[in-house]
């Protein structure tokens, strides 16, 4: 599908300049769709490459950032905003566009349209770099991880279960 209006690397660029935060756009030869290929064009390992994921939470949208292939344990979310389960949904790629600009799979973990109410996972920051989506399916953002958490003003909580878990939500 086609969306008008889509933010790219140069918007965070900009978006990096305006703020004056420390980080690298990474430009790089290959796509990198998957945390695996993005591990892989950068020489990173899994865990450094941080994935954003937009839910919305009893409508309301809330980007939760974690490492690697982790899955995100809704139930963290849920019990964090204190509702049910089910009120906590992964945001359509269509939804995704329209609040943050960024196409899934390229969402940078700040730079939105608008400001989001932020998780991190705790491992995130366990890292001394990490490398984020940069806009585009060809760009990563390099820089620390308590940068994102500075940036984002977000909170840390725990929010990974282990795989075959019945609230896993798989990389976008």
């Amino acid at each position: 599908m086609e969306y008008p209006d889509i933010l790219g690397p140069a918007d965070l660029q900009a978006y990096l300049n305006t703020h004056h935060i420390p980080g690298e756009l990474l430009y790089l030869d290959s796509l990198t769709p998957t945390v695996e290929t993005a591990a892989l064009a950068v020489g990173a390992q899994l865990e450094q490459i941080v994935k954003s994921i937009l839910f919305l939470v009893d409508g309301k949208p809330v980007l939760a950032i974690t490492c690697g292939t982790a899955y995100v344990e809704r139930r963290a979310i849920s019990a964090r905003f204190s509702v049910g389960r089910k009120k906590v949904k992964l945001a359509t790629p269509e939804t995704v566009v329209e609040v943050t600009g960024f196409l899934v799979g390229a969402m940078p973990p700040f730079g939105h349209r608008q400001p989001l109410h932020t998780v991190i996972d705790r491992r995130v920051l366990e890292k001394p770099i990490v490398y984020a989506g940069g806009g585009s399916d060809n760009a990563l953002l390099r820089l620390e991880p308590g940068i994102i958490l500075q940036v984002t003003q977000g909170e840390v909580l725990d929010l990974i279960c282990s795989p075959g878990s019945e609230t896993e939500v798989k990389d976008e």
